[in-house]
């Protein structure tokens, strides 16, 4: 009798490690968003897995997913944009001082700070750009100056007075039982999502973060498209500023610098997911979510006041560790030869 070779039922361990390592690298971060959301609500399951608590995740971090985006743009490009923090502290004082103390209606208020924080995108990429100054220093730098201006415009003291009610619906209002700042969220992300995956810009930024030189070599404008990733990312955060000013409905410059950390941890984290090795929207929504379900989490079950910070800094490390050695790991893989190439060298082998 014959024997008809019998497949294995089991898969190799070889083969399951092949697939972990291909799932782990793109799916890892939602995986470990979802086991956390699992295991608080099975710990905590009277205030965590809550309807109000869900609520209370998304209206407190929508503001920093809003600046992770804001960071995220210029990112596509290679450079880093530390005014994401900086940034937000003027704009809110501004939002709320523009109509309190100079009379201004609440649109007209608004609409100036968002031409401030395009301007100011201007200025970041014209130091990048022009003077050729790396983008750590000139937006620590930049960021410094308007930080400095914050202080200055307010005494160091609180910006208070009688604000619209349309203002604070800025905020304040909600959407299908959703916070109405997590739909903005929503339609950012979906906005960045289509310009970087199915437009030219999109292309046009990843290739000029891949190699700056190769791409104007392709033809394609790569001080105008830097410069304009540093406005949008401005624009971005001067709109971040007006929610937070309509969320709190006072000015005050300490607060805004304690967003920058998560903001540049979850635009870290959104390239080691999704699509490693490079900057995305959703990674970039992910990481935030995942700081936020852990630092929730955690929180609840009596964390001290030092975990969020701590947290937060060493979830940037890991991040940043993971993106570097997927970098260097990448590096160093052989390139594939085509299958075509393959078959037809061996096709010419067989001939002689």
């Amino acid at each position: 009798m014959s024997s008809v070779p019998r497949t294995n039922e089991r898969a190799s361990p070889r083969a399951l490690s092949q697939g972990l390592s291909t799932i782990l690298p793109v799916y890892g971060l939602p995986i470990l968003m979802v086991a956390l959301i699992v295991l608080f609500s099975i710990v905590l399951p009277e205030t965590f897995p809550t309807r109000m608590n869900l609520n209370s995740i998304l209206s407190d971090k929508a503001i920093i997913a809003m600046l992770a985006l804001a960071a995220m743009i210029p990112m596509l490009t290679n450079k880093i944009d530390l005014t994401v923090g900086y940034g937000i502290v003027l704009w809110h004082i501004l939002a709320i001082t523009l109509q309190t103390r100079f009379g201004l209606p609440w649109p007209a208020a608004v609409a100036i700070v968002l031409l401030l924080g395009l301007g100011f995108g201007l200025l970041n990429g014209l130091l990048v750009e022009m003077a050729k100054i790396d983008s750590f220093i000139a937006t620590l730098g930049s960021g410094t100056i308007v930080y400095a201006i914050a202080l200055w415009h307010t005494g160091g003291r609180q910006v208070v007075g009688t604000l619209p009610d349309a203002f604070y619906r800025i905020n304040g209002a909600a959407l299908l039982g959703l916070p109405i700042s997590t739909w903005y969220v929503v339609a950012i992300a979906l906005l960045l999502w289509v310009a970087t995956e199915y437009l030219p810009v999109g292309r046009f930024l990843y290739a000029i973060g891949a190699n700056p030189r190769a791409a104007q070599l392709n033809g394609i404008p790569v001080r105008r498209y830097v410069i304009g990733a540093f406005m949008s990312s401005g624009l971005l955060t001067a709109f971040a500023g007006v929610v937070l000013a309509s969320k709190l409905g006072i000015g005050q410059a300490s607060v805004g610098l304690e967003y920058l950390l998560p903001a540049l941890v979850g635009a870290f984290l959104g390239s080691t997911t999704i699509r490693p090795g490079r900057v995305n929207v959703w990674g970039t929504l992910v990481g935030v979510g995942l700081l936020a379900v852990g630092i929730s989490g955690i929180q609840q079950l009596g964390g001290a006041f030092f975990v969020e910070p701590l947290f937060n800094g060493v979830t940037l490390l890991i991040a940043i560790g993971i993106a570097g050695y997927g970098s260097r790991r990448r590096s160093r893989a052989p390139r594939r030869v085509p299958s075509s190439t393959t078959s037809n060298a061996s096709t010419s082998a067989a001939k002689r």
